[in-house]
């Protein structure tokens, strides 16, 4: 068995970790840490976990997360990075759910994130956590930076045209959509019920902290510059990210449908749906599947693919233990074939 801690157990991304790890047949939770909420059993915090979770937050401690085979982040950046480097030290394997170890260029990191990093040599070493990117970068590595939620819909959905070279990757477009809990368990009052419902807007058009994240990725797909424009918007349901994306070919498109296809065959969570189709984020709502269709209007030289995630899951929680099932030999679906909430 996998020995599990968990350091950040009370936001959004903690408590749906620990709902689909204690569904896990292969791990041990065995740290659960909270600071504020230290001695309080988990299943008082998150009573859906009642008779699935019996043990209580704790204090973070070196010696109790040293005891551990992996340790997930679910914390505000700054955090991971100040304390991997210890925990490596002692031979665990660390899974950051936060952005610390996200960007390779650190002077990037700090421009974004707004603190310098304080770990350089273990952001060297760290391993971005897209499976069907770097599976085999994966199994090898100690410290994983998990991808944000609009990065792995928007990669995702655009792979099999850079890979392809049929697009102009200076000319790239994601136009998405997510609900209010992308951002997190707090009190903001942009998130606020009467603030969110009935209405619909975009954010962080001039530049948003993902923008980086997603330019890095998409480049290293190709040769070429990547110029993105990226553009996030809050719609009023509580999960679920919906990622609209514009490509522009520059060469002969063949059949995109087939490509898709081939592209992600035997992928366990990504799917093509048929030509033709509409992804919902309510057909992924609970699930680890990246849901997904591409399509070219009137045959111009626009492509147009919908990428729908759940971004609690497959944005975070869920790829965070497929990255782990990975590091550790473990079947890759273990604990990951949650079928969607419906209605």
């Amino acid at each position: 068995m996998v020995k599990v801690g968990i350091v950040g157990g009370t936001g959004y991304t903690g408590v749906e970790l620990l709902r689909l790890l204690a569904q896990h047949p292969g791990v041990e939770l065995t740290a659960i840490t909270s600071r504020t909420e230290a001695g309080m059993p988990v299943a008082k915090m998150f009573p859906n976990l009642r008779g699935h979770v019996d043990i209580a937050f704790s204090e973070p401690s070196l010696d109790t997360l040293g005891a551990c085979d992996v340790v997930f982040f679910a914390t505000p950046h700054g955090v991971a990075m100040k304390q991997t480097p210890d925990l490596i030290e002692r031979g665990v394997r660390v899974i950051d759910l936060g952005a610390d170890f996200r960007l390779a260029d650190a002077a990037a990191f700090e421009k974004w994130y707004g603190m310098p990093h304080s770990c350089l040599d273990v952001l060297a070493e760290s391993v971005y956590g897209l499976p069907e990117v770097n599976r085999d970068a994966i199994r090898k590595a100690r410290v994983i930076a998990n991808p944000g939620c609009y990065p792995t819909a928007v990669q995702l959905g655009l792979l099999p045209l850079l890979k392809a070279g049929l697009v102009d990757p200076s000319r790239l477009v994601a136009d998405a959509k997510s609900g209010v809990s992308g951002a997190g368990r707090k009190a903001e009052v942009h998130a606020l019920f009467s603030e969110a419902a009935e209405s619909f807007r975009a954010y962080g058009v001039a530049g948003h902290r993902h923008l980086p994240e997603i330019s890095q990725g998409l480049a290293r797909m190709t040769a070429h510059p990547v110029g993105l424009t990226f553009v996030p918007h809050l719609l009023p349901m509580i999960r679920g990210i919906h990622a609209t994306l514009y490509a522009t070919l520059t060469a002969p498109a063949g059949d995109l449908q087939k490509l898709y296809e081939e592209t992600f065959a035997g992928e366990p969570f990504v799917d093509v749906m048929p030509a033709g189709s509409l992804p919902e984020t309510r057909s992924v709502k609970g699930a680890n599947v990246c849901r997904m269709a591409v399509y070219r209007p009137q045959e111009g030289d626009t492509v147009v693919v919908l990428s729908v995630i759940d971004n609690l899951v497959k944005g975070a929680a869920g790829q965070a233990i497929q990255n782990m099932n990975i590091m550790f030999g473990l079947p890759e679906t273990a604990g990951l074939t949650q079928i969607a909430l419906l209605p």
